[in-house]
């Protein structure tokens, strides 16, 4: 380790895309009975799909992206809109 601080950026189009796609994921789960903030975090600690439900393709499409990537853009919407 050289001391330096690790810079994590995700590019504007990534942001838009998991963005997007956390809005579906959470409506689906809702009409499922979920709780998407649990399951989301769940998710988000554990790395289990599991959490996330396969209705409407849900699952698949978490898994496209990252989960630091997600949990960089949920935290930045979470302080830009405090």
């Amino acid at each position: 380790m050289d001391g330096r601080t690790s810079l994590f950026e995700v590019s504007e189009e990534k942001r838009n895309m998991v963005s997007s796609t956390i809005k579906e994921v959470c409506d689906a789960l809702k009409e499922r009975g979920y709780n998407p903030i649990n399951q989301l975090v769940g998710y988000l600690i554990s790395g289990d799909p599991g959490y996330i439900s396969g209705y409407k393709e849900c699952r698949n499409k978490i898994l496209e992206f990252d989960r630091s990537e997600i949990a960089a853009i949920i935290l930045e919407d979470y302080i830009r809109n405090k």
